[in-house]
C-alpha cells in the first residue's frame, strides 16, 4: 500500500511539473505584461513631453524607476519610507493632451467635469509601500520632503500598466500628477 502510494504520489507530481511546463497550461490566463519594454516606450514619450512642457522648477529627479519628480518648491524634514504615512493633494492628468483624470480638490475636480457628488474632496493619505496606490507613487514620495510642491510623472508600468477599468486613463498612459505634500506621520 505505502509502495502504491509513493508511486501514485510521483505521478501527480510529474504530471503537475510538466503541465506548468506545458506552452499550452491551462493555469496561463493570457499574455505576459512586457514592463521593460513598456517602460523603454514610456522613458522617450516623457523625454518628448519633458523637451515641450513648461514646468517651473528647483531641480528634477530621474528616478532609476522612471518615474520623474520635478520639484517646484523644496519642503523641510525627513523623506518618507517605507510604513510613513503620507498626506497630499494632488491633480492627476494625462501628458499626453492634460485631461485631468482624478483630483483631490473639489473645484479642480468641477472645472475639469469629473466632480462625483457624494465624494468627499479630502487631502489623501496613504503609507507608503503597502500597495494601496499605484507603485510610481511609492518611488516618486521617497524622494520629496513634507511641504514640497512637485509634479511627478509616472510611466505606464507604475502606473495602470494596460488596464482599461478607468474610461479617463487608456491603457498604457503615462501620467503626471501635480502634488501638493502636506506632512507624514
Amino acid at each position: 500500500m505505502i509502495k502504491r502510494l509513493k508511486v501514485l504520489s510521483l505521478f501527480v507530481f510529474s504530471f503537475v511539473a510538466l503541465m506548468a511546463c506545458e506552452p499550452n497550461n491551462p493555469f496561463q490566463t493570457g499574455p505576459v505584461y512586457d514592463e521593460a519594454g513598456n517602460l523603454a516606450i514610456d522613458r522617450e514619450k516623457i523625454d518628448a513631453y519633458l523637451d515641450t512642457a513648461r514646468i517651473d522648477s528647483l531641480y528634477r529627479i530621474h528616478d532609476p524607476s522612471g518615474v520623474v519628480v520635478i520639484v517646484q518648491e523644496e519642503g523641510t524634514g525627513t523623506r518618507p519610507t517605507s510604513g510613513t504615512v503620507v498626506y497630499s493633494d494632488y491633480v492627476g492628468s494625462l501628458i499626453t493632451d492634460g485631461s485631468v483624470f482624478d483630483t483631490t480638490i473639489e473645484q479642480v475636480a468641477i472645472d475639469n467635469d469629473i466632480w462625483v457628488e457624494n465624494r468627499v474632496y479630502t487631502i489623501f493619505s496613504f503609507v507608503v509601500g503597502s500597495g494601496n496606490v499605484i507603485r510610481g507613487w511609492d518611488f516618486g514620495f521617497r524622494r520629496l520632503r513634507p511641504g514640497s510642491k512637485a509634479v511627478m510623472i509616472i510611466p505606464s508600468p507604475l502606473a495602470y500598466r494596460d488596464q482599461t477599468s478607468n474610461a479617463r486613463i487608456p491603457a498604457n498612459s503615462v501620467l503626471r500628477f501635480d502634488i501638493d505634500f502636506y506632512g507624514i506621520d
